[in-house]
């Protein structure tokens, strides 16, 4: 494939805010690692920019797109036809031009989840006990794969507890769940808790309960940051075997994109691992 910059195949992650996106440097790794050539950058778009901005790249030529918050809903309108996974999460993150000159929507977000936790932690989720705290579009992004681990029960619980039971009874057909509000978890114990807000970013948490973990249990936050998030603070501090940040889960997740737009799956370890040491370096924003 020429190195031309006007015939290099063109990539990009859409967000807002964008500026300390890994996406970019993420993807070039893939491409180094690979042998493939290829262009991927960040750019700024707000929800009103979005429709004219995607437009727009699809029309110079863009091969595929990333979407990240608060972006993923239109992403999922915007897209010709969706995955059954994307269907299910009515959220989009990877866009995908088509042969046909269509564009296909996926999430990868649920399969990134899943495979940092089992493959990368060996964390066995068959017959498990899982909590997810929150209900918006993180949790409802990793349901489906979550669910195909064949946990034993799947729990949602949040703030407002008719938004948890609303999201369980969307996915009741796929296996074992239900939703609940946040002081419903008094008495229950959970093998996986799995913090899908945002909030622990801020050092804010819910009120949970002091017995919620059971024993041998793991804490994931799916958000990451230099520092361990508030809430990989509480899994430490209730004895969680582990308890880990979203880093592996963002770099799964681009790994499924990367696939799906260029047909060959890079190896997520090393990029990991080089991730890991940059940011106990403290050495990136």
């Amino acid at each position: 494939m020429s190195t031309n910059t006007t015939s290099i195949d063109r990539y990009a992650v859409f967000g807002h805010p964008i500026k300390h996106s890994k996406s970019p440097r993420i993807h070039r790794l893939f491409a180094e690692q690979t042998g493939q050539s290829l262009h991927y950058e960040a750019r700024e778009v707000t929800p009103e920019q979005f429709l004219s901005a995607v437009n727009a790249f699809f029309a110079e030529g863009g091969k595929g797109l990333n979407c990240t918050v608060p972006l993923k809903e239109l992403a999922f309108a915007f897209a010709g036809r969706t995955t059954p996974r994307a269907g299910f999460s009515k959220a989009v993150n990877t866009l995908a031009l088509q042969p046909d000159g269509s564009i296909l929507g996926d999430n990868t977000d649920g399969q990134g989840l899943v495979t940092d936790l089992v493959r990368n932690h060996a964390l066995n989720l068959e017959n498990t006990k899982i909590l997810i705290l929150g209900a918006g579009g993180a949790s409802r992004g990793i349901l489906g794969p979550l669910i195909e681990q064949a946990p034993a029960e799947v729990v949602i619980a949040n703030r407002t507890t008719g938004k948890a039971v609303g999201l369980a009874a969307e996915f009741a057909e796929l296996g074992a769940i239900r939703g609940c509000g946040f002081d419903d978890l008094n008495g229950l114990e959970f093998d996986l808790i799995l913090n899908a807000t945002s909030a622990s970013l801020s050092g804010q948490l819910p009120p949970l309960p002091e017995n919620l973990l059971a024993e041998h249990g793991s804490c994931y936050d799916l958000a990451y940051g230099n520092e361990p998030t508030a809430f990989v603070r509480w899994g430490q501090a209730h004895r969680a075997v582990k308890s880990l940040d979203g880093l592996g889960m963002l770099v799964e997740q681009a790994a499924e994109a990367f696939y799906l737009w260029r047909g060959v799956r890079p190896e997520t370890r090393p990029v990991i691992e080089w991730l890991n040491a940059e940011r106990n370096d403290r050495e990136f924003p």
